[in-house]
């Protein structure tokens, strides 16, 4: 089970969550908070990021880019803690799952989450996956800021209170640079392993000083969000909950 854990990457599911609590919190402020909606939404993106996780140590020990000299923590399939057809299945099995919170957030808002949950699957597994992987071609950075920041802070909005105005849209960029400074962090971490399986992540294509110079700027964007939008928001109370929720991100990158 012990591997299983690790394999599922707990300190990540934080990029997952905090969108999901921001767009709640949002929800709330504005009096329309509607919990079944939010856990929904919760339930549904840890699984996707799990299975996301799953289908990165897949593919990366297929490929041989987790190598025994990587920095950080194990990776399960290429330490040989879990087969590879093991973690394949896990994979398919946490993508699946996203189906069961899937049909109620389908139910109560339509066909265009029915797109975005599938997009979301698919952006998933075609992180490291697929006949053009994501991160091995540099775009795993735009991927992690949209599905992580705007596209769950709006969607989780909008489940609740059935609108979504620009303020909630701009808030959500902050999640998702914070998303994009873990990713860099780990992108930085793994520069000469990635360059040597032809991984392209952003910092292995320009070098680590463009790693760094990335993860301060999304740090800093990210983190100026915050009191811009106490300033210029129209509706303190719902600044407020985007700021104290952002804040709360911050901490945990």
């Amino acid at each position: 089970m012990k591997h299983w854990i690790l394999a599922m990457r707990p300190k990540t599911l934080w990029a997952g969550a905090c969108p999901v609590i921001l767009g709640t919190a949002m929800a709330y402020s504005a009096e329309s908070v509607h919990l079944p909606s939010a856990f929904a939404a919760l339930l549904g993106a840890l699984l996707i990021q799990i299975g996301t996780n799953f289908a990165n140590d897949y593919y990366d020990g297929l490929k041989g880019t987790d190598s025994d000299d990587r920095r950080g923590p194990p990776r399960a399939v290429a330490s040989g803690l879990i087969t590879p057809a093991a973690m394949k299945r896990a994979m398919i099995i946490a993508m699946l799952l996203v189906f069961l919170p899937g049909a109620y957030i389908m139910w109560r808002g339509g066909v265009p989450f029915l797109i975005i949950g599938l997009v979301s699957i698919a952006s998933g597994i075609a992180y490291t996956g697929g006949p053009y992987p994501l991160a091995y071609n540099g775009l795993g950075d735009f991927f992690a800021l949209v599905f992580f920041g705007p596209v769950a802070v709006g969607g989780t909005y909008y489940l609740q209170t059935y609108d979504i105005p620009p303020e909630v849209i701009v808030a959500g960029i902050a999640p998702g640079l914070f998303s994009v400074a873990i990713l860099t962090v780990n992108n930085l971490r793994d520069i000469e392993g990635d360059a040597r399986a032809n991984k392209r992540t952003l910092p292995a294509r320009f070098g680590a000083g463009f790693g760094r110079a990335e993860y301060v700027a999304s740090l800093f964007i990210a983190t100026i969000l915050i009191p811009a939008g106490l300033c210029t928001n129209r509706s303190p109370q719902k600044s407020q909950g985007s700021s104290i929720s952002n804040s709360s991100c911050l901490i945990f990158v």
